[in-house]
C-alpha cells in the first residue's frame, strides 16, 4: 500500500443520528471486497463535507487513482474479448463503459448515494443524485480496493461492476451521441425533436447543471458539470426508458 494513504490522519467524523452515512465499511464489505476501513470512508467523502469539517481528507486523490485503474481494466477486457474490432470501435466501447453516465448508473444500482458524506450545500441541491458525484465516488472506491487488496482484486472488482453494462448492446450503439439516438426514437413515434430544459446551480467554480427532456410518456433526467453533459445524460436516460417500454 502507498504509505501516504495508509497513514491518513484520523478526523472526528461525527455523523448525525440515523443518517445514511453510518456503516461505510459495511457498505464496501457488501460489495464483496475487503477494504481498509479508513480508505473505505475516505472513498465516500466528498470535498464539500471535508470543507465543512476543517479541511478533512476527501476522495479526489482516490478518484484520480481509480480512474486510471478503471480505464486499464476495461481496455484490456475489450482488447482480449473483441479481437475483430478496430481501434475506433474499441475506443467507443471504452468511452461508454467509463463515462460519468455509466458510472453513475452503477452507483445508483449499488446505493452509493445513500452512504456518501456530503456537505450541507450539496445535500440541499440533490448531490446524492448527481452523476458527477456518484461517478467520482465509484472511481474512488476502485482506488480504495486497489490500495487495500492489490491490482488483481481491483481488476476483478472493476470487471464485476461493468459486467451488466457490457451485456447491453444499445450502450455501444449510441454511446457517444445519445441526443441523436433520442431524436431517432422520437422520429420513430412521429414526434418532433424533443426540447431540453436545463438549469445551472452553485458557484461559478463548481457549477452543476440539471436537465430534463420529455418524449412521449417518459422524462429523461441528467446532471453534469456542463450544460452539454447534463443534456447528454438526460437523453441517454430517456432513450433507455423508451427502449425498455418497447421490450415489454
Amino acid at each position: 500500500m502507498n504509505g501516504n494513504e495508509s497513514s491518513l490522519p484520523r478526523t472526528d467524523r461525527e455523523k448525525p443520528s440515523g443518517s445514511p452515512q453510518g456503516g461505510l465499511g459495511g457498505f464496501l464489505v457488501s460489495l464483496g471486497v475487503a477494504v481498509e476501513p479508513e480508505l473505505g470512508e475516505l472513498a465516500l467523502t466528498h470535498r464539500s463535507w471535508a470543507y465543512e469539517h476543517g479541511g478533512a481528507p476527501h476522495n479526489e486523490r482516490l478518484e484520480f487513482l481509480g480512474d486510471s485503474i478503471l480505464g486499464q481494466a476495461v481496455t484490456v477486457k475489450l482488447y482480449r474479448d473483441y479481437p475483430e474490432l478496430s481501434e475506433g470501435e474499441l475506443a467507443k466501447r471504452r468511452a461508454a463503459l467509463v463515462s460519468s453516465t455509466a458510472l453513475a448508473e452503477i452507483a445508483r444500482g449499488l446505493g452509493v448515494g445513500e452512504v456518501l458524506l456530503l456537505g450541507k450545500g450539496e445535500e440541499l441541491t440533490g448531490g446524492r443524485e448527481k452523476d458527477s458525484i456518484l461517478a467520482d465516488a465509484v472511481e474512488a472506491i476502485i482506488g480504495a480496493v486497489f490500495l487495500s487488496a492489490g491490482p488483481a482484486e481491483a481488476d476483478r472488482f472493476v470487471l464485476g461492476l461493468v459486467e451488466t453494462l457490457l451485456a447491453d448492446p444499445d450502450r455501444f450503439t449510441d454511446a457517444l451521441d445519445p441526443k441523436t439516438a433520442l431524436q431517432q426514437e422520437a422520429g420513430k413515434r412521429g414526434l418532433p425533436h424533443p426540447p431540453y430544459e436545463t438549469r445551472g446551480s452553485g458557484p461559478d467554480h463548481d457549477r452543476r447543471y440539471t436537465s430534463h427532456v420529455s418524449v412521449a410518456s417518459v422524462t429523461g433526467r441528467g446532471t453534469g458539470t456542463s450544460k452539454k453533459n447534463a443534456e447528454l445524460a438526460a437523453a441517454r436516460d430517456a432513450v433507455a426508458q423508451l427502449r425498455g417500454q418497447a421490450r415489454r
